[in-house]
């Protein structure tokens, strides 16, 4: 294997980049993120690594704006990351100079993906160590949400989780996520994602189940329908992990009181 891992325009005999799968593998090591859409925001929500005590926290930003309307988080590298929000901020730019007009979400997720595609198939460079969530409204107020990867490959999500243990989070979103119009048959307990309540609550609930709970871990940005971006303060998130923590401990106890209930029933017969 050694021999086709030295050079990024080489493929193994089995059909494989590995340097590209080595990008993957410092995503998977990166800090989690997810990103939830509905009519009337999406949500941002990321894993914050604490920082040193000496350390001035506004430096280390998980969530960055690339233009007015739209928002990236990223898991991977941020080295990296750096560089590639500084070219997707000009792309942003050279687009408005250009067309007059704002970039739409999918325009710019195009332009970052391309670049990360460019850094697989040429001599002297290395593919780009992270995958991103870029959210955004188009002009007409939809919502978009979405991924890419260290290969350049790009989709759209309605809810979806990258970086370390996203696998866990995505589990939980298929499980607990129900757009408008979709049918409830799959599970009992997804619920009907329409505001923004709905929205934060269940993208915190997702972070919660691979992050210690508690605030001060959690980095939430929130994009509104009318084009304002709210990143809340962290008296709200830890209002927030605070209001969901209690309500999940309210559901286990609710839980096993049921559990409880039934198996005394079951011996009386």
């Amino acid at each position: 294997m050694s021999r086709y891992d030295r050079a990024i325009t080489v493929f193994s005999p089995d059909g494989h980049l590995f340097q590209v799968e080595y990008a993957l593998e410092a995503v998977r090591k990166g800090t989690t993120a997810v990103g939830v859409r509905s009519p009337e925001a999406i949500v941002l929500a990321v894993e914050k690594k604490s920082t040193a005590k000496l350390q001035d926290p506004r430096t280390v930003r998980k969530v960055v704006m690339l233009d007015r309307h739209l928002v990236m988080t990223f898991a991977g590298l941020t080295a990296d990351a750096r560089v590639l929000t500084n070219r997707a901020r000009v792309e942003c730019q050279s687009y408005r100079l250009t067309v007059e007009d704002a970039p739409s979400a999918e325009y710019i997720t195009k332009h970052v993906a391309q670049l990360q595609q460019r850094y697989t198939q040429s001599g002297g460079v290395r593919p780009f160590g992270l995958s991103t969530l870029i959210a955004g409204f188009d002009m007409d107020g939809t919502p978009r949400l979405f991924q890419t990867e260290p290969s350049g490959t790009y989709l759209e999500w309605k809810a979806s989780a990258i970086g370390r243990n996203a696998k866990t989070v995505l589990e939980y979103l298929e499980k607990h996520y129900r757009a408008a119009g979709e049918a409830d048959a799959s599970t009992d307990s997804a619920a009907l994602i329409t505001t923004e309540e709905q929205c934060l609550q269940l993208a915190v609930r997702a972070l919660l189940e691979v992050v210690e709970g508690s605030g001060k871990n959690v980095e939430i940005v929130v994009l509104r329908r009318s084009g304002e971006i709210v990143e809340l303060s962290d008296e709200v998130v830890e209002s927030v992990v605070s209001r969901v923590e209690r309500e999940k401990k309210e559901a286990e106890e609710e839980k096993r009181r049921r559990q409880a209930l039934a198996s005394d029933g079951s011996m009386g017969v």
